[in-house]
């Protein structure tokens, strides 16, 4: 191959990559669409807490101990999530059904319509059950109705990013052994960023890497949600303000920004008690709120499948 040649090679060469990595996005759409999440036995994520609930039983017990031994932990999981990811095939098909096993939009939309359904049904009680079943980490037997919405509506936002969002720019980054290694990343914040006496030490390399990952998927998944908004009921500029607005206000650099453009798009205000407020519009959180949160975040997704349809689709490069 000629010197000359090599620019052009190279040039063409990287929107063919992404034009092949959105293809099995798709793929993974679809699949994650159509039959959602394979049996917990043979199921990545369950894989990869049991990883990171080993590494807890190992773990030392002083803090500086722990500290490295954490880091260490995370870094080998790291290693080992993208090895074996990197491991398959690159046939487009394969490569979309192993990656959507690693999405979980519908399993989120259902979990939130489980805890939408109840509240409809007047019963409280099993609407707080499902959402501190598959949710949210929090107590929630003393939540109200309307807290109990606000907190749906804030993980619907919130999971956006982190289930769907940043694992497809993962994906289209770095391929399947990026998206296996952000997945790793944020199983190890979800278990071990706590700060307790617990996790302090041993979750605080887990923690800081998922802030450093979802740092531009949080925000680009804020303005997902304006534009959805805008589309589903004209109120993508506030959304959108109220984001740049309250994001900062949550304990996470990067959480307060889906769910802040989510309480803007509905004109209300989410309020986790001794922790934050998001928004400040007069619409109280209630089921039929949680029902117009989830189509503005069905409409993120469809943008989603748009934006990669487009990049996918055949085209003369060179």
């Amino acid at each position: 191959m000629s010197k000359a040649s090599r620019p052009r090679l190279l040039a063409s060469s990287s929107p063919r990559v992404l034009a092949t990595r959105c293809r099995a996005l798709l793929v993974a759409l679809a699949s994650d669409a159509l039959l959602g999440d394979p049996p917990n036995a043979w199921h990545p994520v369950v894989l990869l807490g049991g990883w990171m609930q080993l590494g807890e039983r190992l773990a030392p017990r002083t803090a500086s101990a722990r500290l490295a031994w954490g880091a260490a932990w995370l870094a080998g999981g790291l290693a080992l999530a993208a090895g074996t990811a990197a491991l398959l095939p690159r046939q487009t098909l394969i490569q979309g059904l192993a990656a959507s096993t690693l999405l979980a939009y519908r399993g989120l939309d259902r979990a939130v319509g489980a805890v939408q359904a109840a509240l409809e049904a007047g019963d409280l009680a099993e609407a707080r059950r499902l959402l501190g079943w598959h949710l949210v980490s929090r107590p929630t037997a003393g939540l109200t109705e309307a807290e109990v919405a606000a907190a749906a509506i804030e993980s619907l936002a919130e999971n956006l990013s982190d289930s769907l969002v940043a694992p497809l720019l993962a994906y289209l980054t770095g391929g399947l052994p990026a998206l296996a290694a952000y997945r790793l990343a944020n199983t190890a914040d979800a278990m071990w960023g706590y700060r307790d006496a617990r996790y302090q030490h041993l979750g605080r390399a887990a923690a800081r890497l998922d802030d450093a990952l979802n740092l531009l998927p949080a925000r680009l998944t804020a303005a997902l949600i304006a534009l959805a908004a805008q589309l589903v009921n004209g109120r993508g500029g506030e959304a959108w303000q109220v984001a740049r607005r309250d994001a900062r206000r949550t304990a996470s650099p990067n959480a307060g920004w889906p769910m802040a453009a989510m309480a803007g798009a509905l004109t209300t205000t989410l309020t986790k008690r001794d922790h934050y407020t998001l928004g400040a519009g007069p619409r109280l959180p209630d089921a039929a709120l949680i029902g117009e949160g989830r189509a503005i975040a069905r409409t993120a997704v469809a943008m989603v499948w748009v934006a990669c349809g487009a990049i996918a689709a055949p085209r003369q490069i060179g």
